[in-house]
């Protein structure tokens, strides 16, 4: 394929994930800006003011960009989860596998379905939040890098479970068990440096801590993270799961016989 074919290619393979979840936005955009609104007003106005102030600042302020990062996270995993297992199920990845289309080039189109719904997400509850929060913003290349490599990530990180999934129970299991405690887990609430010694270290395996962390800092000018370990785990992740995606891709795992 040349160089306007690949072009091509991958804009019809955005223009179809973003359609997909733009036409059922009442499914996809509105429910998590809902819940996210829920989180402002029982974290925020009704436990946050018995708290007080965290790392210096409005309890509401701090747990901001932890909030808009979940969003994010679980917007993005779930539409290249549920976008490529749907195609499977469907048998309609079938028409793409047959055509030229290199498989980096697949993999880049839900990719980018997945970033642009994380993102529109995390617009709309940043929007939602205006009403809650004074937000300030500390270093705008921070808070773009941050969400745009987070969003990417967890894109990848939902392929690689549509790819692995056998049955729609399959997709649901690792954002349920897995992906739910670790967000919460990961600082959105509180500063680790709260915790026992013990616990902090545990925390510090949890990779979302380091994205929660970064993104903060992008808002706020803190974290209980050096920026550049930040950086090093989104990226070290992402590079990870390219090399794994494309790997079973080039296998055809799951969708050739």
């Amino acid at each position: 394929m040349n160089g306007y074919e690949l072009y091509v290619a991958f804009k019809t393979l955005i223009i179809k994930e973003v359609t997909r979840f733009a036409r059922i936005w009442q499914q996809t955009v509105l429910p998590p800006v809902i819940t996210t609104s829920l989180y402002f007003v029982i974290f925020g106005n009704l436990i946050g003011p018995r708290i007080g102030s965290m790392e210096g600042f409005d309890y509401m302020d701090f747990i901001v960009p932890g909030l808009i990062l979940m969003a994010v996270i679980t917007n993005s995993y779930a539409n290249v989860a549920s976008s490529f297992y749907s195609a499977k199920f469907q048998h309609s990845i079938e028409e793409i596998l047959v055509s030229p289309t290199p498989s980096w080039l697949i993999l880049a189109g839900y990719v980018g379905g997945g970033v642009a719904r994380g993102i529109l997400v995390g617009l709309a509850v940043t929007l939602v939040s205006l009403f809650f929060s004074d937000l300030q913003v500390h270093n705008v290349a921070v808070l773009a890098s941050v969400v745009v490599c987070t969003a990417i990530l967890f894109s990848l990180a939902g392929f690689t479970n549509g790819m692995l999934a056998t049955s729609f129970d399959d997709v649901s299991i690792v954002p349920t068990f897995v992906l739910t405690p670790l967000t919460y887990l990961g600082g959105i609430f509180y500063s680790v440096t709260m915790l026992p010694d013990f616990w902090e270290g545990v925390s510090h395996a949890n990779p979302i801590l380091y994205m929660i962390n970064a993104f903060r800092y992008g808002f706020l000018g803190i974290s209980d993270i050096p920026l550049g370990w930040s950086y090093l785990i989104i990226l070290g992740f992402v590079a990870t799961l390219t090399a794994i995606n494309l790997a079973l891709l080039s296998r055809g795992h799951g969708i050739r016989n």
